[in-house]
């Protein structure tokens, strides 16, 4: 692994000093810490200073002194729409923190290099980095006859995932084809495709899910591992829970027409233009878990409850054959605790507070900032 540490790296980029100190403090949130609420009590409040303090310091130590770290990112059974998410993301600067701060040693859609190239690059990275790569899945892995369905230089998908993920320190499942089987498993699932953590079961598999995934819970999932060596704390689902913590419906802008009583009975009665609750219309935002409605997309502009448009429960398993385009409702369940709200909603912020400041950086350097 590569002896040049994070802020090194970020330091060659442009970035300063204090703004790597800004980008630290935003990192400890993004990585998922909670920052308790403040008491009614001076000391209370001294209290809550100290463990954001300790959080900040934490981070800032860990972007000195720990190396930048390698990523093989497998794609299956899927549409690459987790990876245009990712690369197409208007709030990229914790996507930008952290893929500058790893190496990505392989990935089909985005390596220059293809066929027999890509495929040595690959194998080489596993055998020099064995132990401390990042391995990203995207889509399903088919099993049936074989595992026929989908292979790559010849070789099944089922078969590639257990040689990478053998030699792999953390695996994370991006999108729901690669946590629960996705669009692939829908019935009747001829292929008989599957998620990772159904076949790796020898190590733990951190499930981003969601079609595709919300860029910065792949992001600052990853962003955890780098920066402490740990995988985040999971639900039992195995989804982070700074991200997945809470309901769609929790955090819904349309929650105050839910608690009134308020519903649009149809996509062009006057409910519906008015902007009261889904609910009625198959909406899954009760039983869904996803920071949808926080992290929102295109830089916190929407997500499709605003936009007009029922939940689909596209985080939760088996969501293609569970009523969620436009069958079925779901029910209201007792609130989980709020604290990973504000972890969550604050990744959103973050991003683009950071991204200000990378390109302040780069515009000092190249003297177009005084």
């Amino acid at each position: 692994m590569s002896k040049e540490t994070i802020e090194e790296h970020l330091k060659k980029q442009g970035l300063t000093r204090r703004d790597f100190l800004k980008l630290s403090g935003m990192l400890a949130v993004a990585a998922g810490f909670k920052f308790d609420v403040p008491e009614a009590t001076a000391g209370g409040a001294v209290a809550r200073r100290a463990r954001g303090y300790s959080a900040d310091r934490r981070v800032l130590k860990a972007m000195e002194t720990r190396p930048r770290v390698p990523v093989i990112w497998l794609e299956f059974s899927d549409c690459a729409g987790c990876t245009e998410a990712i690369s197409r993301s208007n709030s990229p600067t914790l996507g930008n923190l952290v893929l500058n701060t790893l190496t990505i040693e392989y990935h089909e859609t985005l390596s220059a290099a293809a066929g027999f190239q890509a495929e040595q690059a690959k194998q080489d990275a596993m055998a020099k980095y064995a132990g401390q790569y990042i391995l990203v899945v995207e889509g399903a892995i088919p099993v049936a006859e074989g595992g026929i369905h989908c292979t790559i230089g010849g070789r099944t998908a089922l078969d590639i995932l257990k040689e990478a993920a053998a030699g792999a320190a953390a695996i994370i499942a991006t999108g729901n084809c690669a946590a629960y089987g996705g669009l692939p498993r829908a019935k009747p699932n001829p292929t008989d495709a599957k998620g990772v953590w159904e076949l790796v079961t020898d190590k733990p598999v951190v499930n981003i899910p969601g079609c595709p995934a919300i860029p910065e819970a792949t992001t600052g999932t990853i962003a955890h591992f780098v920066l402490f060596g740990a995988l985040p704390e999971l639900d039992a689902l195995g989804r982070p829970k700074p991200f997945y913590g809470v309901t769609v419906h929790d955090r819904c802008l349309r929650r105050p027409f839910y608690e009134a009583g308020k519903f649009a009975g149809s996509y062009d009665d006057e409910g519906a233009r008015k902007g009261w609750c889904l609910y009625k219309l198959g909406c899954k935002g009760p039983t869904t878990y996803n920071a949808c409605a926080s992290i929102k997309w295109d830089s916190g502009l929407s997500f499709p409850i605003q936009s007009g448009h029922p939940c689909l429960g596209c985080s939760e398993p088996n969501f293609w054959d569970g009523g969620g385009f436009y069958q079925g409702q779901s029910a209201p369940l007792e609130r989980p605790e709020v604290t990973a709200v504000a972890a969550a909603a604050a990744v959103g912020a973050a991003a683009g507070v950071g991204t200000a400041l990378i390109n302040r950086s780069n515009k000092k350097a190249h003297g177009g900032e005084k």
